[in-house]
């Protein structure tokens, strides 16, 4: 099949990548007036290599809107949520061109309940398809290989043949497709991230009841995660959860409950719980000084809301910097992906130093604050730490040390629920 994409999220990248190798031949079309470097797809090597490899192949073509054919069997619209506008100023130039009726069309952008509708009210003789965007950043390609079953959003009989014909090369067996009304399909992927969010801020609620307990909530989080109704997945305590769409997900379904007046008070305990976890090691960083932090200077490893992405959209550092600059807090700042995106929004400034090394951040730091779980900071050089740092103090916001050990080496240690 002729596919042709629009739209330049991380989901768009993956689908245009394992389209064109499976032999559909790809267009994807240029909307946006960004540099290669600057997509948000950039960051994810994997991606990156099956693109360049299959527009060497010829499968994939990167083109402008007036090079896209008018024989295009599929049209893929995969939009970042605040684009919805520009999503259907694209309908409305395709509605224009002498294209033959109906195709297939697949909305995988999310824009809340009747979204795909408001789409397809643009181009109502064609086949709609809503595919939620269930794409992890910094696990891309294996977040949609290894689905278990597709949820999908379909129109009509005919829409749900040519869905299953174009996705056959990744999902041949029948049964791995889960149909349902678009709406239905459009609430199930909101609720999803609904869920993951309360396992999220529940783990993280249940650390500060942990640690006033004296119980580490290590073991706790292990204990539960070895019952099989409940398993490990979204279950770690840490700064709280960030990225722009799962973000977005959780207060579009608070607002779509609160919307239908039904007497709803989880969700916005889930979004607050998680909101003030953001900021969980300053209160520790305020607590060890007693309050006395003008003029110290804090080490941070990691800006990105989570590993394997440049992405610091509403990830904890946010919270973090804002909170130790009231303070009059010097934070020398590492992280290897993100420091460009932070760079954007904050620019330059005395109290923010930019460290291309992780040790170069903790010179004559007063604490090291861990917010992103980057491997390389999981096994530190602690000698070299000792060295550089004016005062031996490690908060780590994603409990990936050992207390003990790291206590034994000389520094006084602070999880979450520890």
């Amino acid at each position: 099949m002729k596919v042709a994409i629009l739209g330049h999220t991380l989901n768009a990248a993956v689908f245009a990548a394992l389209m064109a190798e499976c032999g559909h031949y790809v267009y994807w079309c240029k909307l946006l007036n960004k540099a290669r470097t600057e997509r948000s797809y950039i960051q994810d090597e994997a991606v990156n290599q099956l693109l360049n490899k299959q527009e060497q192949k010829g499968f994939l073509k990167y083109c402008s809107f007036d090079e896209i054919g008018l024989d295009i069997d599929v049209y893929f619209f995969s939009f970042l949520p605040t684009e919805e506008d520009q999503n259907i100023d694209v309908l409305s130039k395709l509605n224009l061109r002498p294209i033959i009726h109906p195709k297939l069309m697949i909305n995988t952008s999310t824009f809340g309940l009747h979204g795909t509708q408001r789409l397809a009210e643009n181009l109502p003789d064609d086949d709609w398809i809503y595919l939620p965007d269930t794409i992890q950043e910094g696990n891309a390609l294996s977040s949609v290989l290894e689905s278990k079953q597709l949820v999908v959003g379909y129109s009509s009989e005919a829409s749900q043949i040519q869905i299953i014909e174009l996705l056959r090369p990744l999902f041949p067996r029948k049964q791995q497709y889960l149909f349902m009304p678009i709406l239905d399909a459009e609430f199930a992927k909101l609720s999803v991230s609904g869920l993951l969010a309360t396992r999220i801020s529940y783990i993280n609620d249940l650390a500060v009841v942990a640690e006033k307990l004296g119980v580490d909530i290590e073991y706790v989080r292990q204990g539960m995660a070895s019952d099989s109704r409940i398993g490990a997945l979204y279950l770690y305590p840490g700064a709280g959860f960030g990225g722009e769409n799962f973000s977005h997900d959780i207060l579009t379904l608070a607002n779509t409950v609160s919307g239908t007046g039904v007497q709803s008070q989880l969700l916005a305990q889930v979004w607050d719980i998680n909101e003030q976890q953001k900021e969980i090691l300053f209160r520790k960083l305020w607590n060890y000084f007693h309050g006395d932090l003008n003029g110290k200077v804090v080490a941070i490893w990691g800006a990105s809301f989570k590993e394997n992405t440049a992405s610091i959209r509403q990830s904890p550092i946010h919270a973090m910097l804002k909170a130790l600059w009231a303070q009059g807090v010097i934070v020398r700042l590492h992280d290897p992906q993100a420091l460009p995106e932070i760079e954007k929004v904050y620019g330059y400034r005395d109290d923010l130093i930019y460290c291309s090394d992780q040790y170069e951040a903790v010179q004559g730091a007063d604490a090291l604050c861990l917010l992103t779980a980057w491997k390389q900071y999981w096994s530190p050089n602690y000698t070299d730490l000792l060295q550089c740092m004016r005062h031996p103090l490690i908060l780590d916001g994603r409990n990936i040390y050992d207390p003990s050990y790291v206590k034994s080496q000389g520094f006084a240690y602070m999880g979450v629920g520890r």
